[in-house]
């Protein structure tokens, strides 16, 4: 897989340039055909992985020919993001390296702190250029729906980072089924527009004097009351009090002067982000927002004509379904992509009759 995504890569670069590659891994549906042409299971939430990885390992072995750097990956490899894209940075001359960096912790603390929708994120995969130019591609998971959702960052596109910064969200379920009811859960959603005033008064609480604020916290977390319930009820149990104490006078002496210097603070996670939300609500009026965020989702139409599980005919999938993986097929498409890239970079003139072998390829079939 990791030859066959290489490929495919290197040919996108060659022929639109790495920034080009970067718009079409933050657009769900062509990263979705792309996982599915690379063999995995259109339907699974491990084509993100799979197709992460895949892209990574093709990373391992071309380096700076593939054209882009690949960062991050799932579980505690994701923790490493910050240090690989260090790494990389001085190693290339890259100038933008702590913007870099930047972006990838609050692309991350965004989608696991600030957009609290039930899907815990395990994945984060950061993609980016010598010029700087990246996107981000991770995934969270719903125990209580068991499926994922993936959440598809593009640097370029991103205004603000904690107002609609999403380039799309994606449930990665059929295209006919409707999004996850999530009207049980609690949900909050820190980078909806409409939740402006509730961010900066957030931050404006942080501003207190802390003994002041964690009274208000107390007052609040003791009665029967609480948050009163056309909110929701926040039970002592479910805030650590002590703990949230200590973080909010560790912030209060950073003095944030914005939502995003507040949220990439150590230490503020959902249940800070949560009290203070709560709190801004109930003392100024503020409201936050309760919109699920991928119903705002901005999903380019260019693959929107097809289903994903057409593109599993190019190559079969690894499940057997449309049909099992033709390795015959599957090779000869990663020969005719690197003999394209071949050709293109020892400066041919038929560069374009080369990488256009493709669309007479008939992939569908072992014979061609």
């Amino acid at each position: 897989m990791w030859r066959l995504a290489g490929a495919i890569t290197m040919a996108v670069v060659d022929e639109y340039g790495s920034g080009e590659m970067l718009r079409r891994l933050a657009d769900p549906w062509w990263f979705q055909a792309f996982g599915c042409v690379l063999g995995f299971d259109w339907h699974s939430s491990g084509v993100t992985t799979v197709t992460c990885g895949a892209m990574k390992e093709a990373y391992r072995h071309f380096r700076n020919d593939l054209g882009l750097h690949v960062a991050g990956g799932k579980g505690a490899t994701s923790r490493k993001t910050p240090g690989e894209i260090i790494a990389v940075a001085d190693k290339e001359a890259i100038a933008s390296g702590d913007q870099l960096v930047r972006a990838s912790k609050l692309s991350a603390k965004v989608d696991s702190a600030a957009v609290q929708d039930g899907y815990d994120l395990y994945h984060h995969s950061f993609f980016f250029t010598p010029a700087g130019q990246w996107c981000v591609v991770q995934q969270g998971m719903s125990d209580t729906a068991k499926s994922a959702r993936r959440y598809h960052w593009l640097g370029e596109t991103v205004d603000d980072f904690v107002c609609e910064p999403h380039n799309a969200i994606d449930d990665l379920r059929d295209a006919n089924e409707p999004l996850e009811d999530l009207s049980g859960q609690y949900l909050l959603n820190m980078v909806a527009t409409e939740a402006d005033a509730n961010r900066k008064r957030s931050v404006d609480l942080v501003g207190w004097k802390p003994d002041k604020l964690m009274a208000q916290v107390r007052r609040f977390t003791d009665g029967p009351t609480l948050f009163a319930p056309e909110h929701h009820e926040v039970l002592p149990s479910d805030v650590n009090v002590d703990r949230l104490e200590k973080i909010v006078c560790d912030v209060h002496a950073r003095n944030p002067g914005d939502f995003a210097t507040l949220l990439g603070a150590p230490g503020v996670g959902p249940a800070t982000v949560r009290a203070l939300s709560l709190l801004a609500e109930l003392i100024y009026d503020a409201p936050a927002s309760h919109r699920d965020p991928a119903d705002a989702t901005k999903l380019p139409p260019v693959l929107k004509s097809r289903s994903w599980a057409d593109y599993s005919y190019a190559h079969g999938g690894k499940d057997g379904t449309p049909h099992p993986v033709d390795r015959e097929t599957y090779d000869r498409s990663i020969a005719v992509l690197t003999d394209a890239v071949r050709k293109a970079r020892v400066g041919e003139t038929d560069k374009s009759q080369a990488l256009k072998r493709l669309a007479t390829f008939d992939c569908s079939s072992s014979k061609g």
